[in-house]
Parts: C-alpha cells; sequence; structure tokens
C-alpha cells in the first residue's frame, strides 16, 4: 500500500476538529478584519465627497479604507482627481441663454437628487394641488366607463412644477456643519472608547494603537487641498440665473435665482470634470504615501489574535458612519 494511502486511512476520526475549529474562529476573528478592510471602498469615497472641503473632514475610521486608499493612488497616476463622478444625473440650463450642460458636479447632482426631501412646503402644497386636479381630471375623462373610476389609482406624476430659489451667501471650503457631518466626531470618539477597553482590562494595547492610526489616517485623507478644489471648482458672487432638472418627463424644474451672491452653478456643473489637476505632484505623493501608510496598517492588524472582537466592533461601528453619510439627505446648506 503506498504510503499516503496508509497514513490517510491511519488517521483518527475526530468529529468534534470541525467544531473545535469553529469555535476558535468565533471566539478570536483575527484575520476577518484584515480581509474586510479591503472591502467597501466605494462608500468611503461617497462619505468622502459628502464632507470634505473644509479643513478636517470627519469620515469615521472603517472597512474600506484599505481599497479605496489604492483605489485612489490608481486614480492619481490618471487624471489625478479625487471626487467622485455625480450618483444622478441631471441638467443645467443657462435661463438667459437657454444653454444647456450635462453636470459632472457632485454638489449639484446630491442637490437634486434629494429635492423631494428639502424642498419648501409651499412647492410640496402646490403639488399635491396639481396631482389631485389631475386625478379629477382623469376620473371626470372615463366617467362614459361605469366602474372603471373605481379602479383609476391616484396619479403618481403630473405637469411640470417649477420652483424658484434665491441664493444666499456661499463661500467656498465653508460648508454648513450639520448633524451629519458632526456624527464623525462622535464615531471616532466611540470607536477610541471601544478601543480602550481591552487596553484598560487586559492590558491589550494593539486594538487601541490601530484605532488611534485609523482615525489619524483617515482625517489626513480628507484634507487634502485638492477636494476644495475639485469640490467647488467654480466662481462665486454670481449673478447668473440657472434651472436644475433631471432631464425631459421630469418633475421639477428648480430655478435659482443668483443675486450676486451664490456660486456660479454652470461653472460648476462643468469644473469638477474640467478643472486640470494632472500638474499636482503633491496630490500624487501624498496618496502614494498613505496608501502605503493604509496596507502597513492592515498587515499589522493582521497580527491581532486576541481580543479581536473589539476591532470588529470599531471596524463596524465605523461603517454604519460610513453609510450613513454616502446616503443621507442633505439641506444645499449643508455643501
Amino acid at each position: 500500500m503506498p504510503p499516503f494511502l496508509v497514513e490517510f486511512v491511519r488517521r483518527a476520526f475526530n468529529p468534534g476538529q470541525s467544531s473545535s475549529g469553529f469555535s476558535a474562529q468565533w471566539k478570536n476573528p483575527g484575520d476577518v478584519f484584515s480581509v474586510l478592510l479591503i472591502l467597501g471602498g466605494d462608500v468611503v469615497a461617497r462619505a468622502l465627497a459628502q464632507l470634505v472641503g473644509s479643513r478636517i473632514t470627519p469620515v469615521a475610521f472603517s472597512f474600506g479604507w484599505v481599497a479605496y486608499a489604492v483605489s485612489a493612488v490608481v486614480g492619481a497616476m490618471g487624471d489625478n482627481k479625487l471626487m467622485p463622478s455625480p450618483d444622478t444625473p441631471c441638467e443645467v440650463i443657462n435661463a438667459k441663454s437657454g444653454y444647456t450642460r450635462a453636470n459632472t458636479s457632485w454638489i449639484i447632482g446630491r442637490v437634486v437628487r434629494d429635492y423631494d426631501d428639502w424642498k419648501d412646503e409651499a412647492i410640496s402644497k402646490h403639488l399635491k394641488s396639481m396631482l389631485d386636479k389631475k386625478d379629477e381630471y382623469d376620473r371626470r375623462m372615463i366617467q362614459t366607463k361605469p366602474g372603471s373610476g373605481d379602479i383609476l389609482p391616484y396619479p403618481k406624476k403630473t405637469g411640470l412644477c417649477v420652483s424658484v430659489y434665491k441664493a444666499e451667501e456661499a463661500q467656498a471650503g465653508v460648508p454648513g456643519y450639520d448633524f451629519v457631518y458632526w456624527l464623525g466626531f462622535g464615531t471616532s470618539i466611540l470607536e477610541l472608547g471601544i478601543a480602550a477597553i481591552p487596553c484598560g482590562i487586559f492590558g491589550d494595547w494593539s486594538i487601541f494603537l490601530i484605532t488611534v492610526v485609523g482615525i489619524l489616517l483617515s482625517f489626513l485623507t480628507g484634507s487634502l487641498p485638492q477636494w476644495k478644489e475639485e469640490k467647488w471648482a467654480c466662481r462665486g458672487r454670481c449673478e447668473k440665473d440657472v434651472i436644475l432638472t433631471r432631464g425631459n418627463g421630469s418633475q421639477h424644474a428648480i430655478l435659482i435665482l443668483g443675486q450676486g451672491k451664490g456660486f456660479d452653478l454652470e461653472d460648476l456643473a462643468a469644473g469638477q470634470r474640467d478643472s486640470d489637476h494632472s500638474h499636482k505632484k503633491e496630490t500624487r505623493f501624498a496618496l502614494l504615501g498613505l496608501a502605503v501608510l493604509w496596507i502597513l496598517l492592515l498587515i499589522t492588524a493582521a497580527g491581532i489574535k486576541e481580543n479581536s472582537w473589539f476591532l470588529l466592533a470599531i471596524g463596524g461601528v465605523g461603517i454604519i458612519q460610513n453609510v450613513y453619510v454616502a446616503g443621507k439627505m442633505r439641506h444645499p446648506a449643508a455643501y
């Protein structure tokens, strides 16, 4: 009989081996954290886009930062852009000339996406009256068919609703500091509190060290000056009036009167993609250095074998903040 087959036959039958392996993994899932650190980079990118621009960008340390850092380096080697493309397609129309631009600005995309949340109460009431009139008209039109009005659903859309807003004073790099912004600081403090538990109880300071370094790297990544230049790539104190809309067939058209106070939204719509940052070597070197530090942090975190549930809790708290910030509807004043 071949030696390998003899060894295979002689192995003891041990049904408890699998359960002990599962038990050990669930007690200290250390390797899982290092794997999770390379997932979710797109969530981190969107959370950064929401908050960057001021001196401190409180996007919490979480899963996904290593993946984001590496992808940012790849982007820096190309067109050297930091801001992601808008996730809501819309158009910006010059109210005087009628010229239409496809939007490339993250800010304008989110302003249009979140309009149903921040629009004035008077607009909501007017839209409701428009829908009521459409419903009444539809029911009159089908009165010739007995019983058909009973199954006619209430309309979800009606004719174009145009709302008019006046711009207020705005300054690049000075966003409104809303709850979404301050939540990042609270989350970071909570993460430090969780990391301090194994340090205080067991004397294990490794998790606290990983957390402190992760928070510092997170804040440093969001503090690069180029974020501000890309996010507000436009002129200020604009007299221009513009219309924001999702395009043909959309329910709303938002007319914004510049009044010499707000941003030039026509500039902003094209500025994020058209601005040339390819010559900025400082950003490339900074992103490369940060990516190296993130990878070193990943390698270090992979060596933690004890009390790793605390590390997973820290990453979990951070990713919850990231997801909330990335998707949260905000008022235009927050930008």
